[in-house]
């Protein structure tokens, strides 16, 4: 009478290692998939990073030089993996004439600022005032630009824009030119 049980045991262990095997297979595919997922948004995050990137080099490269479109090889291959456009043109928001009372003496860029001709065609610097005045305008205003970047980037499907706020001082009769 103890052969039945015997076998019957047997059975039963078997059943228990298949239960076991089949849950331990259904957590690693849980596992591989939620990997997978998150491999997925790392690369998503990894390619905005980089459209980014490249956009704002775009934004640097046109203060500086206006060249535009701005390519940017991220891999290093000498193929261009993103490219960035001035998409809408700089546009210059607001003018605001330099006070005299704000500037350094003692800084050349600020110098420019207070020089004026003279009659005998001599340049005149004015003087310091060590007290703060409510002087006039400067002969320099501080214009403020907006320049957006676009990135389009086809193969991973990133696009974005980015806007940055640029402030120039130029000559006050050329800033209202600048700024219709």
């Amino acid at each position: 009478m103890m052969q039945p049980t015997k076998f019957r045991q047997r059975g039963a262990t078997l059943l228990v290692v298949m239960v076991i095997l089949i849950a331990m297979t259904w957590f690693v595919i849980s596992g591989y998939r939620l990997s997978s997922q998150h491999l997925q948004i790392v690369g998503n995050s990894q390619a905005r990073q980089q459209a980014l990137a490249a956009a704002q080099r775009a934004i640097e490269e046109t203060i500086s030089s206006n060249a535009t479109p701005i390519e940017t090889d991220i891999d290093g291959d000498g193929v261009p993996d993103f490219e960035a456009v001035l998409s809408p043109a700089p546009g210059c928001y607001r003018v605001r004439n330099v006070k005299t009372s704000e500037l350094d003496i003692s800084d050349a860029g600020d110098r420019v600022c207070l020089q004026s001709t003279s009659g005998g065609g001599g340049v005149v610097v004015a003087q310091a005032n060590p007290l703060p005045t409510s002087a006039g305008n400067s002969l320099c205003a501080k214009t403020e630009w907006d320049v957006a970047a676009r990135v389009d980037d086809r193969r991973s499907g990133t696009s974005l824009t980015i806007h940055q706020g640029v402030a120039i001082r130029t000559e006050a009769t050329n800033a209202s030119n600048f700024c219709k």
